[in-house]
């Protein structure tokens, strides 16, 4: 062989060598997926979900920029043959050797639950269920029966107490009762010993406390007023006055549009109608924050066994002391409701 073909076979070996070798690290390290992200994609892979699956769902969600490099590194790293269940964070600019390593590893990135404003457990079911593979209709499932509600010390009508409204990180792919075990971590966590003796103190349960936060929280969500409006409740339980709670009448209607309550509605028969019934109801009309749990917990002290909405509409309220100063208000109140052409 001549030393010119050697030379030139040299060079087209080392031409072929390098193309190669840049067309690999372009494979293996080049940007490919969310390329134009500002923040993760959550790729979501329910279970019996296949590779071509997988493709398809970057495909049409527009994640996926050389959709032939992808598959040709999937193959050769056998991802196509074991496509793992799980919720993956896609970042921005990532290259397919860091994507695929990750979903083949089966490397799932928690999700951020929060829950909050919700009225009743059927809301609960579903919004919270949503976020998990399981769907709404497992926990529904759940949290409507009575044996598992006892297992976890509730009954249906207080089991949503034991979802404290905060901001957790959990996997996708958690069950229902492995969820339920966390929830009820969550709450044994949130119920430290001064917070029981706090309501062994009041001479109420966790649960009816965590019950008049909720009514405190429909009253007002101005967290300042919560312990005062809490204060006039305790009032009312120590000497046995019905709390006549208008959040009590409307979840018992389930009319949450309700802005101003007639006579008549007042009378509804519901063990949540506080205008009928003296005490406490069944259980939340609402999932109580924190800051409306400890607004129970240090209630003010006080004279107060009234109060109204403000007439000036400032979202604070008017107290009073005598049933007297108190219809002077609600006149007050319900005038300017009037005025306002806010008949229901």
């Amino acid at each position: 062989m001549s030393q010119n073909l050697k030379i030139g076979l040299f060079l087209a070996i080392s031409v072929i060598t390098v193309t190669f070798s840049f067309y690999f690290w372009q494979v293996f390290r080049t940007p490919n997926l969310n390329l134009k992200g500002e923040k993760p994609f959550a790729l979501l892979i329910p279970k019996g979900t296949t590779f071509l699956a997988v493709v398809d769902s970057l495909k049409k969600n527009n994640m996926l920029n050389d959709e032939k490099s992808f598959r040709f590194l999937s193959k050769l790293m056998k991802y196509d043959q074991n496509v793992k269940v799980g919720r993956y964070e896609l970042k921005p600019d990532m290259g397919n050797y860091e994507t695929i390593k990750k979903l083949r590893s089966g490397s799932q990135d928690p999700l951020t639950v929060t829950f909050n404003n919700i009225r009743l457990r059927q809301d609960l079911a579903q919004r919270l269920g949503a976020r998990f593979a399981f769907g709404p209709d497992s926990l529904g499932k759940y949290l409507d029966d009575p044996a598992v509600c006892r297992e976890y010390g509730f009954d249906t009508n207080t089991v949503v107490c034991m979802f404290i409204p905060n901001s957790y990180e959990m996997f996708w792919t958690i069950k229902p009762k492995a969820l339920l075990d966390r929830m009820a971590s969550e709450y044994k966590k949130f119920w430290t010993p001064e917070r029981q003796q706090k309501a062994k103190a009041l001479n109420l349960s966790q649960s009816e406390v965590q019950t008049l936060a909720s009514i405190v929280q429909g009253e007002t969500n101005k967290t300042d007023e919560q312990p005062r409006v809490a204060g006039v409740y305790l009032n009312r339980l120590r000497q046995n006055i019905k709390l006549e709670a208008d959040p009590t009448v409307i979840f018992a209607l389930r009319d949450f549009g309700i802005r101003r309550l007639l006579n008549r509605q007042l009378t509804v028969d519901s063990p949540y109608n506080t205008y009928r019934y003296t005490g406490l109801p069944p259980g939340p009309i609402n999932l109580p924050s924190i800051s409306a749990i400890n607004a129970v917990l240090n209630a003010e002290q006080h004279d107060y066994l009234f109060f109204v909405v403000d007439a000036r509409f400032n979202g604070y309220h008017t107290f009073s002391k005598t049933l007297s100063e108190h219809m002077a208000n609600a006149r007050l109140y319900q005038k300017a409701l009037t005025e306002r052409k806010i008949m229901k």
